[in-house]
């Protein structure tokens, strides 16, 4: 039985990169020139979350110091330069700005003229803009894992690039189109390949050093507008909203330690997909809670057809919860963070993509060393 796991994860070792890239589809980016609000209903039209940026070359620097251009296929000529990548927050957290945005004429107008900057504007005022990598085709699973459990949350790959062998993140490339990976790609293939670390993926998260413990939360009293900000400052795309108390410590402006509080909510990034910017400008006083209340129960964001999870329902698990129920809830719900609670639904941490693909690749390796 044991031959078997240990073929098994022998097996998914020598799967390459090339082998996660079947069915995806092309790759959604949009202009250095495009507006926010066009960037918004892009993200929100093919339900992503975060989108690379194209620019014409020459003119740019790219981020981190990248050069990832697209060439033509023929003749090699460089066509563009693709200089970031914007997320729902990056847009969120320019939104919020320094200012507190409380509805009326002003606050339309103003919301209307942050939205008509280009996007090219607010790169790199998230760190998730500027990490902007590619993945070679050849790479193996392991160093792909490798990159990912940094916290790398996606990288572009190239279909026909011009570097061949490649071990990790590459910082310049050259290919006549790209597909983008991501840490979400990853667990869903992890998931369809269960059979083959079932020895893995049934210990518990616990046991695994999967859950991370330090939980920041917000209170059931912070408003939208003050999670946006406090989710920007912090870079964290999504926030478990707990009870508030009448302790001095919860200050419904700032992010307060998680750790043992009930658990009511879950305010993310991607709440707001498919939010009119209209709405938007009435929403942001609303409480976090209130929000994510209000969204559950709009027709803007049922997805009868999708299984994108609605923000009413709370994604958890316990600590002895297998490794392999976290990857599914995460996979089948679309979130990108499972809280674990006790019984009582206290909060006891929380499990980041990038924490199981870390544990998953450790386990990996000391099993090819036994």
């Amino acid at each position: 039985m044991q031959e078997q796991k240990s073929d098994g994860n022998e097996r998914l070792r020598e799967k390459k990169v090339r082998d996660l890239m079947v069915d995806k589809r092309r790759l959604v980016e949009v202009p250095y020139t495009a507006s926010l609000a066009h960037t918004m209903n892009t993200l929100v039209a093919n339900q992503v979350v975060a989108v690379p940026v194209a620019a014409p070359p020459g003119h740019w620097i790219g981020a981190g110091g990248s050069m990832i251009l697209e060439s033509d296929k023929q003749t090699g000529a460089v066509r563009k330069h693709y200089i970031g990548m914007v997320t729902m927050l990056d847009i969120l957290a320019h939104i919020a700005g320094d200012d507190q945005m409380n509805g009326g004429d002003d606050g339309a107008s103003d919301l209307d003229k942050k939205m008509s900057v280009p996007v090219s504007s607010i790169i790199g005022h998230c760190l998730e803009g500027l990490s902007l990598w590619t993945l070679n085709p050849s790479t193996s699973i392991l160093d792909c894992m490798e990159v990912f459990s940094k916290g790398i949350h996606r990288a572009l790959v190239p279909l026909d690039g011009h570097t061949e062998n490649v071990s990790g993140v590459e910082l310049v490339e050259s290919a006549s189109s790209y597909h983008m990976l991501t840490q979400m790609d990853l667990l869903k293939f992890l998931k369809e390949h269960a059979s083959e670390t079932e020895g893995i993926l049934s210990r518990p998260v616990g046991e695994m050093g999967a859950v991370n413990e330090n939980v920041y939360a917000i209170s059931s009293h912070t408003k939208v507008i003050d999670a946006i900000k406090c989710m920007r400052a912090a870079m964290l795309n999504a926030v478990p909203i707990v009870v508030a108390s009448d302790s001095l410590e919860d200050d419904s402006k700032k992010l307060i330690n998680g750790k043992r509080r009930k658990l009511i909510g879950t305010f993310s990034a991607t709440d707001l997909r498919g939010c009119h910017l209209s709405a938007l400008q009435t929403w942001l006083p609303l409480t976090a809670l209130e929000f994510t209340e209000l969204v559950a129960s709009s027709p803007i964001f049922a997805s009868p057809n999708t299984s994108i999870v609605l923000p009413k329902e709370l994604v958890t698990c316990h600590l002895v919860s297998p490794l392999a129920e976290v990857i599914d809830k995460a996979v089948v719900k679309h979130v990108h963070r499972v809280w674990a609670v006790d019984q009582q639904g206290f909060l006891d941490g929380l499990v980041s993509l990038t924490d199981i693909i870390k544990v998953v690749r450790a386990s990996l390796l000391s099993n090819s060393y036994e």
